[in-house]
């Protein structure tokens, strides 16, 4: 799918409000967090020691899952003029769940699109049934200063050609406390790990039917 924007933003000055990314990252401590997962690793419970590391070759954050009404009200708006903005005017109708991140030292998430090659099935429930993700959301929460490493990438890799490290691009204005970004959920990205301090950021999908 070829794309004339591979991202949109919002600036610090047009994102969260500092006091919005305090409330967040204050409500997101106050829970229990837990190892986040992907791939084939789905119930962290059920992981040997030898998995737990090789999840770790690939993810490694602690994350909380959130549902507050509030957040999607901040959220929404930004969503609905980046997709009509960007030009991408996907079609959705569903939001999962927040996911709250924390990357602490050394802690980071490689190369992956957040799309799958299959439709949610039944098990999922009514909202999720015959639905792929469409649109992924990252709010950085903290200030830039407060960590080193830590940065968003994307790749390009399918549009430009083999040399995928021309099509490395760096997010700048994803450090920026309170920045938004929106992005197509098949375009493939990353964290780079975390060498000082901690990265707080927030994380929503939105889905909806196959395109056609």
């Amino acid at each position: 799918m070829n794309l004339e924007n591979y991202f949109w933003y919002f600036n610090k000055s047009q994102g969260f409000s500092k006091k919005t990314c305090e409330d967040i990252i204050k409500h997101g401590n106050l829970q229990k967090d837990k190892l986040a997962l992907t791939g084939k690793y789905t119930d962290i419970k059920k992981l040997s020691e030898k998995e737990i590391l090789d999840l770790k070759t690939k993810r490694d954050s602690n994350i909380v899952w959130l549902n507050d009404q509030w957040i999607y009200n901040e959220l929404f708006p930004f969503i609905h003029t980046a997709n009509q903005n960007s030009k991408w005017n996907f079609e959705w109708d569903f939001a999962e769940s927040c996911q709250f991140t924390k990357y602490n030292k050394g802690q980071y998430y490689d190369w992956h699109c957040d799309s799958f090659n299959k439709t949610y099935g039944k098990e999922k429930g009514i909202n999720f049934e015959g639905k792929i993700r469409k649109l992924s959301v990252t709010i950085n929460l903290s200030e830039g200063e407060e960590y080193d490493g830590g940065d968003l990438q994307f790749d390009y890799r399918n549009e430009d050609g083999p040399d995928l490290k021309s099509n490395i691009v760096t997010a700048e204005i994803a450090r920026e406390k309170g920045a938004v970004v929106v992005f197509p959920s098949h375009i493939w990205h990353r964290v780079t790990p975390v060498t000082k301090g901690t990265r707080y950021s927030l994380v929503v999908w939105l889905i909806g039917k196959p395109f056609k």
